[in-house]
This record gives structure tokens, C-alpha cells and sequence, in this order.
């Protein structure tokens, strides 16, 4: 089953269960891709619009990779939860099991990929809205805003669904490798959210 094909009121009530999956990896993936969308939709508010004839092409290929971005995080939605319920299973391995560690290390290093995966591409929405904002239709401005909120969140959950992998993990040199990947790209990304969206607060006071 895709988590892709329920409806909106069936995936949360599925992530408000007890199930190993969707969980917030998954859940990050989804809301990055409704952030994006909203970045989507502040260039459909603006192409063909006098005013913005100027801008018009930067926007067409803004909007491009926008739909790349949305489609790929919808389908870490159920990449996360097929790299999940492995690791899920894994614990459940008794300790004294010879194959354990090296069965639990593998699920840890898949369940912590999809996070890392949604991460790059939230960092890569964040980057897009900035621009939405910044070229994008001033009736839509909000839009822009929300979106990269969404964005922003998604990167955070990501961020600490990579590190409670990591964390679990006994090869300490990958998984700090991993970590300072996480850490590097957070310091970069949340700054240019945090300016997006206090620049258009500002200009909505």
C-alpha cells in the first residue's frame, strides 16, 4: 500500500496510531512537499501577468524544479516507511544473536538515508522560495512564506530523523560523518528560511 493513495484524513489517523509507519520522516517528506507546492502556486499567480513580464521565464523554471522537488519528497513519503519497518523488526532481535549488530546496523544506515534525502531537498525548497518571495506576485507573497514554513519544518524534522539513527549506529565515524553533513546544512538553510519569512512579515506589517 502507498501512503500516496489514502486520503488526508486516513494518513494522519495512520500516524497517529501506534503502527511503525508513516512516522516523522514521512511526515516530513510530506510536509515539505506541501510547502513546495505552495512555492508552485505563487508562480501559477504570477506567469502571464503583465506586471511580471520581466521576470516571467525566471519564475517558468523556478516552478519547473518546484514540481521535481514536490513529486520527489511525496515519494520519500513511502520510502521512509519501507526503510523503517525493517529497523522496526531489527530491534527485536535478541541481543545475543550473532548477526544483530550487523543486521541493525544496515537498517540504520537505510532508515537514516530517506531523512538525509528529505533533508537535501527541503534545503533545496528553502532555496526556491526565497525566490518565490522575492519574484513572485505580491498577492501571493503569504504563500511564499507559509511555504518555506513548511519547508523549514521539514528540514528540521528530517534533521533529527538522520540523528536518531545515528545515534543507535556503532560505526561512530559514518555516523558523525552523517551528522556533520546535518549539522552543516541546518546552519546554512535555516538563516535564508528565517529572513524569507520575517522579510515578508515585515512587509505585511
Amino acid at each position: 500500500m502507498s501512503f500516496l493513495d489514502v486520503s488526508v484524513r486516513e494518513f494522519t489517523e495512520a500516524l497517529a496510531s501506534k503502527a511503525a509507519v508513516p512516522g516523522g520522516g514521512g511526515a516530513s517528506a510530506l510536509v515539505g512537499a506541501v510547502g513546495i507546492a505552495l512555492g508552485d502556486m505563487v508562480g501559477e499567480l504570477t506567469v502571464g501577468k503583465k506586471r511580471y513580464a520581466a521576470v516571467e521565464e525566471d519564475v517558468k523554471a523556478l516552478m519547473e524544479k518546484a514540481q521535481d522537488l514536490r513529486v520527489r519528497l511525496l515519494e520519500c513519503v513511502d520510502k521512509d516507511a519501507a526503510a523503517f519497518e525493517p529497523l522496526s523488526k531489527a530491534y527485536g532481535i535478541p541481543r545475543d544473536d550473532p548477526a544483530r549488530d550487523e543486521i541493525m546496523e544496515k537498517c540504520l544506515r537505510d532508515a537514516a538515508a530517506v531523512p538525509m534525502e528529505i533533508l537535501e531537498l527541503a534545503c533545496q525548497a528553502i532555496e526556491l522560495q526565497e525566490q518565490f518571495a522575492e519574484k513572485g506576485s505580491v498577492i501571493a507573497v503569504s504563500d511564499a512564506a507559509t511555504g518555506v514554513v513548511f519547508c523549514w519544518s521539514a528540514m528540521y524534522g528530517a534533521a533529527v530523523n538522520v540523528r536518531v539513527n545515528t545515534k543507535a549506529m556503532k560505526d561512530r565515524e559514518y555516523a558523525e560523518a552523517l551528522n556533520k553533513k546535518v549539522d552543516g546544512m541546518m546552519a546554512k538553510y535555516w538563516p535564508v528560511a528565517d529572513r524569507v519569512y520575517e522579510g515578508v512579515y515585515r512587509r505585511l506589517s
